[in-house]
């Protein structure tokens, strides 16, 4: 485990997997660092660098003061100070909420490249009835965490539904680390609820934007309208992956990944 400082004290806290051009991993919504796991064998040639985000265990001394108008600013400038950090230009792999952190802080940090999946993005007819960060505050507020995030877990990881959610969230091993974190979530979820997508991403470097024909429709959408914003982009869009797609494909997205990567060069 690696640790570097950024200019406003704040500790940026990340592990290094192996040598080669620095791809760092942002993990999405609820992941734990670990949900890489099983996609950083795939870069070998690639020196895999796997953040913890603030709020997510480390970095911040009080998250909890983090007003929802701050996370986005927050987690763009502590991938910023990563990028800084790294040698030469890092690529950027960003997942759900990691993807949209990638390319905001893209608009202002010298990257190589950007490869997101299912930026957390809602498309403004999804985001004006956009209602889940309320009904997940309401349940922290009567001291029910984990209710709150299970509807986080129906409406973003599952939309399709589980037969039997309670027998599989037993079964999730970041399971209680979520519930840990419902405050966070919310915020979060209040973030991508506020966010507009402008017209014009400002992003100089070359973007692959990737989604999956199983999971949440508005998520395709958005990767569609993402796609568009962006000056120097490819959309590509995998048959049968859901929202979970680094973790659920590895070897197919890696493959995807590296190809583009290869024709960047």
């Amino acid at each position: 485990m690696q640790t570097t400082r950024s200019v406003d004290d704040t500790g940026v806290t990340y592990e290094r997997h192996g040598d080669g051009r620095p791809l760092i991993l942002l993990h999405g919504g609820m992941a734990p660092p670990a949900y890489w796991n099983p996609v950083v064998p795939h870069f070998e040639e690639y020196a895999a660098v796997v953040p913890q985000r603030p709020g997510f265990g480390t970095c911040l001394d009080d998250p909890a003061g983090t007003s929802a108008d701050e996370v986005l600013e927050r987690e763009t400038e502590y991938v910023r100070t990563l990028v800084d950090a790294v040698d030469g230009d890092p690529i950027l792999l960003g997942h759900s909420y990691g993807a949209l952190t990638a390319i905001e802080a893209a608009t202002e940090a010298d990257v190589g490249a950007i490869l997101a999946y299912e930026p957390a993005v809602l498309p403004d007819e999804f985001r004006r009835e956009a209602d889940l960060a309320d009904r997940m505050e309401a349940l922290v507020e009567e001291d029910e965490p984990g209710e709150a995030v299970k509807r986080y877990v129906e409406q973003v990881l599952h939309p399709d539904g589980i037969d039997d959610l309670d027998a599989w969230l037993a079964e999730w091993p970041v399971w209680p680390d979520c519930v840990e974190l419902a405050e966070e979530v919310v915020r979060m979820n209040r973030a991508v609820e506020r966010y507009r997508l402008p017209d014009r991403l400002d992003v100089d470097a070359p973007v692959l934007v990737l989604t999956g024909t199983d999971g949440p429709a508005f998520l395709r959408e958005s990767a569609r309208r993402v796609h568009e914003a962006l000056p120097q982009s490819r959309l590509v869009e995998f048959d049968g992956v859901g929202h979970g797609g680094p973790g659920e494909a590895p070897e197919l997205i890696s493959a995807e990944v590296d190809a583009f990567l290869r024709g960047c060069r």
